[in-house]
């Protein structure tokens, strides 16, 4: 699957250099003119950089970071806050919204290549975090006093898929308790279902792991992870 960047700016020209430097390094870029269809993109797709104007109309580029960085798939992006204004304080405002990088208008190519090579440590860490493994595993979630038991037909570090005698609705708050294997302390964590399929198939976001947790977890998937080809990226859960 290609990568994907998300640029969201009011200046055409900007758009189009960034658009035509990051299409040399392969990434696919889709531009906005306006943020106000971002927020729709940060929750349905896993961007691999994102790189919004700081300042714009509402939502702004700083709004549009801290929205990525609330929730969803786009948490870990890395984001490149761009702007001409030359105040510390912007700089100040960039970073306190969760940018990754800051880059001063007018752009220039060649600082721009430079921040968008030094993401990709962090774009391939992301893409670890969410390739799928095919795993068959218990796994059960709680919800009150509710509770449903199936078994992973995928799982990322990022989430699972899951089939059940049942589902709850997408949205759902619940509690995850997923059985690496048969005589190990089980995986306790937070999660959400994120969308219900057919066949009693539920896309389930883990999150809120406790360090000791999130460090199992890896351990044991992330040999797994390794394994799989680089095509078998896919977008989370």
């Amino acid at each position: 699957m290609r990568e994907r960047a998300l640029v969201v700016d009011d200046d055409p020209g900007v758009c189009e250099l960034i658009h035509s430097v990051l299409g040399a390094t392969g990434i696919e870029v889709l531009a906005l003119s306006t943020g106000l269809e971002a927020p729709t993109h940060l929750q349905k797709e896993k961007f691999a950089v994102a790189l919004f104007d700081l300042r714009m109309e509402s939502p702004d580029g700083a709004e549009l970071a801290r929205l990525a960085r609330s929730s969803g798939l786009n948490q870990m992006t890395p984001i490149i806050l761009m702007s001409d204004d030359f105040c510390t304080s912007a700089v100040s405002e960039a970073f306190s919204a969760g940018a990754s990088f800051f880059l001063y208008k007018p752009i220039d190519k060649s600082r721009l290549l430079k921040l968008v090579r030094a993401t990709r440590g962090a774009i391939e860490h992301e893409r670890r975090r969410f390739r799928r493994v095919a795993l068959k595993m218990p796994v059960v979630l709680t919800k009150g006093n509710q509770e449903l038991a199936g078994e992973t037909l995928d799982v990322s570090l990022n989430g699972l898929l899951m089939q059940a005698a049942g589902t709850m609705p997408a949205g759902s708050p619940v509690q995850v308790t997923l059985h690496l294997t048969p005589d190990a302390k089980p995986i306790v964590c937070r999660g959400c279902v994120m969308r219900v399929l057919a066949g009693n198939r539920m896309g389930v976001q883990l999150y809120a792991l406790p360090i000791g947790e999130s460090a199992r977890f890896q351990e044991f998937l992330l040999p797994l992870i390794l394994q799989e080809p680089a095509e078998a990226t896919a977008a989370a859960n």
